[in-house]
Order: structure tokens, then C-alpha cells, then sequence
């Protein structure tokens, strides 16, 4: 069977203030579309691929619910003792079976449900978000089970900008839904607000374009406690005539070791010969980033240039900056009462 599409969220900057939104918490999993058919389940990442022999206790548990067949659209999360793990869910990803079923047992996930797409045979996507939810919401109350969770919802957009104020760092932002709106598959049908901070980091080294004849990227470092620089992750918005000035001011600063603690061609099972080809800089250069979620002290993903900071000194620029709490009271009570609807 061929995966369905799921509908997607534009990102935009604040969250719309008319009636008729309905708003969710914005997990910080893996999208995961639940199918089940003739007793045969099947998981889908948001890409298409599937994830169900990474996942084979949430398998387990949707084949022994009763009831119908279902077409679930969720979030597939991973609760450990410091919070929501996203670096846990990410070791989920394991080619071997048997390290796999070691890990379903120590970490297993969680399914964290916001949409009912299907029951029964009958297809709900051509009805109102409401609608879908009151379906969503009876069938997780007739179907209760350890590892399958109701992603709480609320009208009242000040209720939803609190979840983004008390959650530290575990919550990626809020979803906003109309009410009346079907599921439009493939697109960007939702809106999402993410959660963003700020750091100031060392510019540590810089990527070359294909070409090797401009900067393509900035890596960015931080020091940990024992004066070594780390590094956190990259900027590269950058338009032709920024990307032609930092080339020129970058260059006469290459100077080795750039990183003297984790380096950016650290080999990984994401590292490919490109990205291990980098030029190491003279640590002087200090930048404020903006960026939204960290995993395993890093950045996830690439972060914006917000402007330079000549007047401070790189040393000052400390992996401390990345500590977020993940277990504030606020997550802790989305989790423990995710089926009630403020």
C-alpha cells in the first residue's frame, strides 16, 4: 500500500487571532501516520517511508485495539526521565533488529494522536476538523492504551501562546487548525509557530559553495567547561553580496585547528565526504543566531544570522547558552491530562 499524504503547516510568525482556530501543541517527534487494515499495521513517516520495524511496540499495540480499521495521523514521541527525548527517538533508527527490540524495551514510544483520518472503512478527510476530532476523541476514549495518547487542543490562542512560554525547550511550537477545514492532504493546509532562541556563537570554520570559490556556510562553536571549542551547527541564509564579503573577510583568518573539541567532519551516519570538507578560522568572530530546537548539544537544524557582536569576546560565548529545562511543570501537565480540551 502506498502511504497516504499528510497535510502540512506553513510557518509563520504569530499565531492568527480570529474565532475559529482550533490550536495543538507542535511535538518535537516524528510525524507518523497509523494505518490499520485486516489486522495488519503499518507506520508511515511524513516522507513516505516506513517506520514500523523501528517502532514494533507501537505496532503491537495498535494491532490489539478493538474496534474497526483506522488511518491515525499523529506524532510518534519519546518520554524519558529529563523530559521528551527527540536524540532517543532519533536512536529508534536502527538497522539491527536485535538493538532495536532492545530499545523499544528501554524507550519505548509513545503515539500522541491529533487527527482520525479513517474508521471503519469510512474516509473522514473530506470532514470539518471539528468533526473529525469528536471522532478523534470517541474512538481514543472506546479504545484506551499504554502508548496511545489524545494531543491536548484549545480555542483560546493565549492558552496556546503559554504552552510556547512554559514548556522550555520540549515543546517544537503550535499548530493552528480551522475548524471547518478538511484535511487537505499535500499541503499547507495549517499554520505553526515555532519556539525560538538566541545564541551567540564563535565562528570556528566556513564551508566552500560546490565551486570552492565563496562561503557557503559558517560553522559556529561554542566552549564547554574545559576551554574547548565544540561545534554546534551552521548558518548559511546568505544572500550573493553577504556570501562575496564574508568570503573576503573569512579568508585571511583560516588558520588551523578552528575546532578543538567536536569538529564538523566528525564522522556520523549523516556525515558524507561534503560535508567533512570544511576550513578551519581563527576563533575572533562572534554571532548572534537564531535558532529552534537542540539535540545532543547541537543545533538540528541550520540557524539565522541575527547580526555580529564585535563587543564581545569569543570566550564568553559558553555551550551553557543550550541548556533548556525539559521537564517544566507545563509539559509534564500536557502529558499527564492529554485528553482533556481546555
Amino acid at each position: 500500500m502506498t502511504a497516504p499524504a499528510t497535510m502540512e503547516a506553513l510557518l509563520v510568525e504569530a499565531l492568527p487571532d480570529e474565532p475559529g482556530w482550533r490550536f495543538e501543541p507542535k511535538w518535537d517527534g516524528f510525524r507518523c501516520l497509523a494505518h490499520r487494515k485486516d489486522g495488519v499495521v503499518l507506520l508511515w513517516s511524513r516522507s513516505g517511508k516506513p517506520l514500523g520495524r523501528y517502532f514494533p511496540e507501537v505496532v503491537a499495540m495498535l494491532a490489539g485495539l478493538d474496534g474497526r480499521d483506522f488511518l491515525l495521523d499523529g506524532e510518534l514521541i519519546v518520554e524519558t526521565l529529563e523530559g521528551l527525548s527527540f536524540d532517543a527517538l532519533s536512536q529508534r533508527l536502527h538497522p539491527a533488529e536485535s538493538r532495536v527490540r532492545k530499545l523499544a524495551a528501554a524507550t519505548p514510544a509513545r503515539l500522541m494522536a491529533f487527527d482520525l483520518l479513517e474508521e471503519g472503512g469510512d474516509d473522514l478527510r473530506s470532514l470539518p476538523f471539528s468533526e473529525r476530532r469528536t471522532r478523534l476523541e470517541r474512538f481514543l476514549r472506546l479504545h484506551p492504551a499504554p502508548g496511545l495518547s489524545l494531543s491536548p487542543q484549545t480555542k483560546d490562542r493565549g492558552h496556546a501562546l503559554g504552552w510556547l512560554e512554559r514548556t522550555g525547550g520540549a515543546l517544537d511550537g503550535v499548530v493552528a487548525k480551522r475548524a471547518d477545514q478538511p484535511y487537505r492532504a499535500g499541503e499547507r493546509a495549517m499554520l505553526k509557530v515555532k519556539q525560538h532562541r538566541t545564541a551567540d556563537c564563535v565562528v570556528g570554520g566556513f564551508r566552500y559553495d560546490r565551486e570552492g570559490q565563496q562561503v557557503a556556510s559558517l560553522l559556529l562553536g561554542l566552549y564547554d567547561a574545559s576551554g574547548l571549542l565544540n561545534h554546534v551547527g551552521f548558518c548559511s541564509s546568505f544572500k550573493a553580496a553577504e556570501r562575496r564579503a564574508w568570503t573576503a573577510e573569512l579568508e585571511p583568518l583560516i588558520e588551523p585547528p578552528g575546532f578543538t573539541g567536536d569538529r564538523p567532519d566528525t564522522r556520523s551516519r549523516w556525515a558524507t565526504e561534503r560535508t567533512a570538507e570544511w576550513q578551519p578560522l581563527r576563533p575572533v568572530i562572534v554571532v548572534e543566531l537564531l535558532y529552534d530546537q537542540v539535540t545532543g548539544g547541537r543545533f538540528r537544524h541550520g540557524t539565522r544570522l541575527l547580526r555580529r557582536r564585535p563587543d564581545k569576546d569569543p570566550r564568553q560565548c559558553g555551550c551553557e547558552q543550550l541548556d533548556h529545562p525539559l521537564t517544566p511543570v507545563e509539559l509534564g501537565e500536557l502529558l499527564r491530562s492529554s485528553s482533556r480540551t481546555p
